[in-house]
């Protein structure tokens, strides 16, 4: 049971991050490198989501 729940909890951090790298790009503000590291996304994940 541990693992299903900590399955939810990965997969709920990582659309938090994707959420924040999101709203990051479209302020225009910042470079992809510091989105990733704000975020703590690769860069790919980042430039995925660009």
């Amino acid at each position: 049971m541990c693992e299903v729940v900590q399955s939810f909890v990965d997969k709920g951090s990582l659309e938090r991050a994707k959420a924040v790298a999101a709203r990051m790009l479209a302020a225009g503000k910042y470079s992809l490198e510091e989105i990733a590291e704000m975020s703590g996304l690769s860069l790919e994940e980042v430039k995925e989501l660009r």
